[in-house]
């Protein structure tokens, strides 16, 4: 039996449970990051998918949080996927990413639009994990629309049938989607809607099935989520009580039989 434990966090730009990320310094912004990777150290996750992390932006201290983090939590390999892109004085360069103890392939960002501040999107990847080759999705979803939600999970599941078109002799499961999906609990919302487009595929868990992430203090709401295929027994699935950002991480261990 071959595991793979998957972490997923918002890390809202390392400003840590600051409103806004440009009221800090570089040295503290990297100290927090420090902070952030010492507990994924401790979470011992193989792949860790993050949002909201930047990669030369203004307002986070103009360096590379990804490879900061990398190089900090010991991780082998990166992929960043842009969402975010903006030149000039304020300069702003985020999106999402994975950090993975195993060769990220395939990789690809898609963004769901073309704002200049604040849009979503998510990053594709394949690793391979005992001979298995998994297919990852990490997303973020807008976080005040529904509808805008589920025009995204549109894109993505346009996105993963079209993948499965090229890729699914490769595959040994189908894809593994997490990320920060802002959903507002509904059924009618976005883990509802993303869980009835996957049925292509089989069908999903979705998990965790119940406590919350957000916000990381005192948290009321679940917005954060490792969905995994029908066939892939999951172990465990924990939140994990930080304060680090205002979301909390979620942690999976799949089984992949």
């Amino acid at each position: 039996m071959t595991s793979l434990r998957i972490a997923t966090w918002n890390i809202a730009h390392g400003r840590g449970l600051r409103p806004i990320q440009g009221l800090q310094t570089r040295r503290s912004m990297q100290a927090h990051l420090r902070r952030i990777a010492a507990l994924l150290t401790k979470l011992d996750a193989d792949v860790v998918a993050l949002q909201e992390i930047d990669q030369e932006s203004s307002w986070a201290g103009n360096f590379d949080h990804l490879e900061y983090l990398r190089a900090h939590a010991g991780y082998a390999h990166a992929l960043h996927g842009v969402t975010t892109r903006r030149g000039g004085l304020f300069k702003l360069c985020y999106g999402n990413a994975f950090l993975s103890r195993h060769p990220l392939e395939e990789g690809e960002a898609v963004t769901f639009g073309r704002r200049t501040v604040g849009e979503k999107g998510f990053l594709f990847a394949e690793i391979t994990v005992g001979g298995r080759r998994v297919p990852l999705i990490n997303l973020h979803l807008h976080y005040r629309s529904r509808r805008a939600r589920m025009e995204q999970i549109g894109h993505v599941f346009r996105y993963l049938a079209q993948r499965h078109n090229a890729r699914a002799p490769y595959w040994s499961v189908p894809p593994v989607v997490c990320g920060d999906f802002n959903t507002s609990g509904k059924a009618s919302d976005a883990t509802a809607g993303l869980l009835a487009e996957l049925e292509y595929f089989g069908g999903y868990g979705l998990h965790p099935q119940s406590g919350r992430t957000f916000p990381s203090p005192l948290p009321t709401r679940l917005l954060d989520f490792v969905l995994v295929p029908a066939e892939v027994r999951v172990a465990r699935c924990e939140i994990v009580r930080s304060w680090l950002s205002d979301h909390r991480p979620v942690v999976a261990e799949i089984e992949l039989g």
